[in-house]
């Protein structure tokens, strides 16, 4: 393995690193808009159909508020438009559920799905003409700069590696790898060599509250962080529809980027080694007789070590009812966050989210979508790092398979893969 151990490292949040007097005001209002959001989140947790006929809607896609100031003070940077291929519209719809199709830096210019209809259908959600049968015809097309990846989590490595072989930049929904090792490693290799820009789109990153913990964080407000906590319940009694049923007895920890940004995100550092538990579940696909990943768990509980030597507790389930979405808390040395910062120091930097462009729509999972898009076609015209570049995806993902291979041995003590970019 060709990765490094992570020593020390801070997230880039580019255009927003101008400090500013602490204000509580703003903080208690944070935490109010934090809480009506859960709440929000927590009512809709047994309405997980996705969007078709009547139209319930996914937990975890709730919209956001639209908010007439959500564009206030954005600054076009350039009048470069990149051109963006979309690839991916099944029962999630995540080919247009990001808003490419609005920002004012791109253009959709062709999109993909193997399936037909799924395929028209992502074409007019986008304003898109060109369509492909497939992504590995649609990355042939030389008038493609850039490609969105939203297709079968199993695919996502197989994908962002076909589309960096081709010369262009590719951001990928969550996961970056599903349950391979030896993926994570061809993934960051690929990445490395290519000398172009990957960015896992791990919603989290851009939650309201874990933006205002990455800022306090990186301006010194939390000190060294002793522990955290992240959560990722989606009650499932029966598997969302999938392409070939990937998600048909899924492991909780395979899908752990949601809860384990709440100390990734943050630091931009690693989890080192992992102990972690699972609870065999009462619900038909989640016993391994029933599944192909010969998965026994609904719900696996990780201890984590973290690089820079704190603890950190990442729950993921999948059946257990009740309250739902993707939350944390974190403690430092110097303040904690758990909806809004209690600590020593009194100034510190702006904590809200950066500017929209007009018309791009923060979307859904905590308002996260237009912002995930905003920072990866922003990273292209800038040249410079995403957010979740690389090294922060697969450390996101892999100590979630390595929790899981701890769970099945019943917690034993394991070291975790580290990636360094």
């Amino acid at each position: 393995m060709k990765s490094e151990i992570i020593k020390s490292s801070l997230l880039s949040d580019e255009g927003n690193k101008e400090k500013a007097s602490f204000n509580p005001e703003a903080a208690h209002s944070i935490s109010r808009r934090w809480f009506l959001q859960t709440a929000s989140i927590g009512a809709a947790a047994l309405g997980f159909s996705c969007t078709t006929g009547k139209k319930t809607v996914i937990q975890g896609f709730e919209k956001a508020p639209e908010d007439a100031d959500l564009s206030k003070g954005w600054l076009p940077i350039s009048d470069r438009k990149i051109r963006v291929g979309i690839v991916g519209y099944g029962y999630c719809q995540f080919g247009a559920v990001f808003d490419f199709q609005n920002h004012p830096n791109v253009e959709v210019v062709a999109v993909s799905d193997l399936i037909p209809d799924r395929c028209a259908a992502l074409a007019k959600a986008c304003n898109c003409s060109k369509t492909y049968p497939s992504l590995e015809e649609l990355v042939k097309d030389d008038t493609i700069e850039a490609v969105f990846i939203a297709t079968d989590a199993p695919s996502h490595a197989r994908h962002a590696i076909e589309v960096l072989r081709h010369g262009k930049h590719v951001a990928s929904a969550v996961p970056a790898i599903f349950g391979s090792l030896e993926d994570a490693d061809k993934l960051f290799e690929t990445v490395k060599t290519s000398g172009l820009k990957y960015m896992m789109f791990e919603t989290s990153c851009f939650h309201e509250d874990l933006y205002a913990m990455r800022q306090i964080y990186t301006a010194g407000g939390l000190g060294k962080l002793i522990y955290s906590e992240g959560e990722y319940y989606h009650y499932m009694p029966e598997p969302l529809p999938s392409y070939k049923d990937w998600r048909v007895g899924l492991p909780p920890q395979w899908y752990p980027t949601h809860s384990n940004a709440y100390e990734i995100g943050v630091t931009a550092g690693s989890f080192t080694e992992v102990s972690c538990f699972g609870m065999p579940s009462l619900i038909d696909h989640l016993k391994p007789a029933n599944n192909r990943y010969r998965n026994p768990f609904g719900t696996e509980i990780a201890l984590f070590r973290t690089s820079i030597g704190g603890m950190s507790r990442m729950g993921v389930s999948w059946d257990t009812p009740g309250d739902s979405g993707e939350k944390g808390r974190i403690r430092g040395q110097k303040g904690s966050f758990y909806g809004k910062y209690e600590g020593l120091e009194k100034s510190l930097p702006g904590l809200n989210r950066p500017p929209l462009p007009p018309g791009v729509s923060p979307g859904g999972h905590g308002g996260s979508h237009g912002h995930l898009t905003n920072e990866f076609i922003s990273a292209i015209i800038q040249d410079r790092k995403p957010l979740v570049d690389i090294a922060i995806a697969l450390n996101l993902t892999v100590s979630g398979i390595v929790a899981h291979e701890s769970a099945l041995k019943d917690g034993e003590l394991m070291k975790i893969p580290q990636y360094q970019y």
